[in-house]
């Protein structure tokens, strides 16, 4: 959601994604994003005031929100529009099992969570090559400068940014001297 330039992450509960797709009681697929996304647009009529519960790791404004059917974030979940997202806020969660036990919305057929689907659906970046024959990463962190070793624990997950001061190495003595320390794992 957006009011102006501002993104707001409605606190408490998770929509589907907008390329989601679920299920109707016969298995034919629809379109439940985008079908979210409407009811939310249907209910955020009129005034629309939020007020901010916290920032998330994006930047957005995470809030409830306020519009002429009240309180949109457990109306959204109130229509089966949405999940309650109990991982993160108690809120929504009765909210949740009445649409649920009514049959409204998602919980008409079957539906994915959308944190599950958005794991599901998440591109691995391609690994990286190291130059030649220097295959160890060398990686800044908040634990400092630490080099990763082919096979570790840490190695498979670790991208080297050039730009930011990250490099490769072709030795462990090399990336010893040069400052680095092992990773753990």
């Amino acid at each position: 959601m957006a009011i102006g330039e501002i993104k707001i992450r409605l606190h408490g509960i998770d929509a589907p994604e907008l390329s989601q797709s679920c299920s109707d009681m016969r298995g034919e697929s629809w379109a439940c994003g985008d079908w979210s996304k409407a009811v939310l647009a249907r209910l955020a009529v009129g005034e629309v005031a939020c007020v901010e519960k916290a920032r998330d790791r994006y930047g957005r404004t995470v809030a409830v929100c306020y519009g002429d059917a009240g309180d949109l974030n457990a109306e959204m979940v109130r229509a089966g529009a949405a999940y309650a997202y109990a991982k993160y806020s108690r809120d929504y969660v009765a909210d949740e099992e009445a649409a649920r036990a009514g049959g409204h919305g998602l919980w008409r057929a079957g539906s994915q969570a959308p944190a599950a689907y958005r794991a599901e659906t998440r591109v691995a970046p391609a690994p990286q090559t190291p130059p030649s024959d220097c295959a160890i990463k060398g990686n800044i962190s908040s634990s400092g400068k630490l080099y990763h070793m082919p096979g570790g624990r840490w190695y498979d997950g670790t991208r080297i940014n050039a730009t930011s001061g990250e490099r490769w190495f072709c030795s462990e003595s090399e990336a010893r001297a040069a400052g680095w320390r092992k990773a753990k794992g």
